[in-house]
């Protein structure tokens, strides 16, 4: 297993609103601006390949993001690149630095974070499976969404979370809570009560039955 001691204390910064990566998880992505090219083809260069995911929040950054090693990467033929990012470690952003390059730069803390550099999945004891997919399916049917139900059912307790916590239609305070969370059982409470709210607060009693 890799240590924190052995991460960078600077990373490039990818801000998207919306995009969480979380523990042991893969998020694609598709890079069409030059400047996030030019900072995928210094990662490429780099020995470490990381990028740091972080969330936009108001006029600055999130506190937390997460660094993603390029996993898998291919060029389209209009120049996009579609890349892969495989979930290494949760940091905390400090300065944010500001140099000759087209992209940000920030110094980052993994201090907290070991837990996330371990290849075995988190379990949750207490987690009411049935339970949550119940909600999940009267969740998906309110908001018209579309899932394939044997995938979800198949996924280990982390992966289902940590899967919908990066996927379900969620705002950026939300996203970002449930990254910060620190274990799986927070995680899957939090979402489980987001998803709850939505169904009381989103949708007539009636539809609900």
């Amino acid at each position: 297993m890799a240590r924190l001691a052995d991460l960078p204390a600077t990373l490039p910064l990818f801000p998207l609103p919306g995009a969480v990566l979380m523990p042991r998880a893969r998020l694609p992505l598709q890079i069409f601006e030059p400047r996030y090219l030019q900072m995928l083809e210094d990662t490429l260069k780099s020995g470490n390949r990381l990028i740091g995911m972080i969330q936009p929040i108001g006029e600055g950054m999130a506190r937390v993001g997460t660094a993603g090693r390029v996993a898998a990467f291919s060029e389209m033929e209009d120049g996009r690149m579609m890349i892969s990012l495989k979930a290494v470690s949760r940091f905390r952003l400090g300065e944010v630095e500001e140099g000759f390059l087209p992209y940000l730069r920030g110094r980052v803390d993994w201090t907290g974070f070991s837990p996330d550099l371990s290849s075995t999945c988190e379990e949750d004891a207490r987690f009411d499976r049935a339970a949550f997919l119940s909600r999940l399916q009267r969740y998906m049917k309110v908001r018209d969404l579309s899932t394939d139900w044997h995938v979800t059912e198949e996924a280990n307790d982390e992966m289902l979370v940590n899967a919908l916590a990066m996927l379900l239609p969620l705002d950026v305070e939300e996203k970002q809570a449930l990254l910060e969370a620190p274990t799986l059982a927070k995680r899957r409470e939090l979402l489980d009560g987001l998803i709850e709210f939505a169904l009381h607060g989103g949708a007539r009693e009636e539809t609900l039955q």
